[in-house]
């Protein structure tokens, strides 16, 4: 049988998952394929990989889903590395930039703005290299690694994922393993020991990623929620019917 072709992101937060991906037997049935998520998603909805940790926003634009085993990218309290950062409270700001890298967290933002939040600022996509736009009324999403760093210089941070919490009493899922087509049950159990795996390696990871603007140890354990639950699957539907009324 063809290799499945597996997009992937390659940003900390995902680190726990690749390892086991790399290491485990799954690994021979699989070509793993890394860009940021807004890249892989495109890639997922146009048949050009058959599965990804994809943003859970792009569902309602894939012809056919499934979401693959019990692993995404979630949080039950801040996630640290999707907020909101402005030099000033959120409700003077007047502009918001949107990070081109991630589609369900530019949703999220457009949703707690909307429902939490109760504001409506001027929206803009974001290009490469925006950080230096956060200034005076201007706020931006940022996401990931990004995200960690900007947490030591904006004096305003908003963390969606514990904003969502307030907002519905919910975890947050980010991410999830989606594909496009329905997969053997076999490799669906394989690939989901091979996620497993890697979360019982979380020490060696951190080791052998020094990473000074954060505690990747706190990060993976408090911070990320790897196990795809049931209240996480609630979320995803309830965000999806939010999007909706966007």
């Amino acid at each position: 049988m063809d290799k499945i072709k597996v997009g992937i992101v390659n940003y900390l937060n995902t680190l726990p998952l690749i390892y086991g991906l790399e290491r485990d037997s799954v690994r021979d049935r699989i070509q793993l394929e890394g860009d940021y998520p807004a890249k892989v998603a495109q890639r997922l909805i146009e048949g050009d990989i058959d599965m990804g940790l994809v943003p859970v926003a792009i569902i309602p634009y894939l012809k056919e889903y499934h979401i693959v085993g019990n692993y995404c990218i979630g949080a039950t309290q801040a996630v640290a590395s999707v907020c909101i950062f402005s030099e000033c409270p959120i409700e003077e700001i007047d502009t918001i930039l949107l990070d081109y890298q991630s589609r369900t967290s530019v949703a999220l933002a457009q949703v707690l703005l909307k429902h939490y939040w109760k504001l409506n600022p001027e929206k803009k996509a974001a290009e490469k290299d925006f950080r230096n736009q956060i200034k005076g009324k201007t706020a931006a999403v940022v996401i990931g690694d990004r995200a960690l760093e900007q947490n030591h210089i904006s004096p305003y941070v908003y963390d969606l994922a514990e904003a969502w919490q307030n907002l519905t009493g919910l975890p947050f899922t980010f991410a999830a393993w989606i594909s496009n087509k329905k997969l053997p049950e076999s490799f669906i159990q394989e690939f989901d020991a091979a996620n497993a795996l890697g979360l019982q390696h979380i020490d060696e990871i951190v080791a052998s990623h020094p990473y000074p603007h954060y505690n990747l140890k706190e990060y993976y354990t408090k911070n990320i929620s790897y196990l795809l639950d049931e209240p996480k699957r609630k979320a995803i539907e309830l965000f999806l019917e939010y999007l909706k009324n966007l």
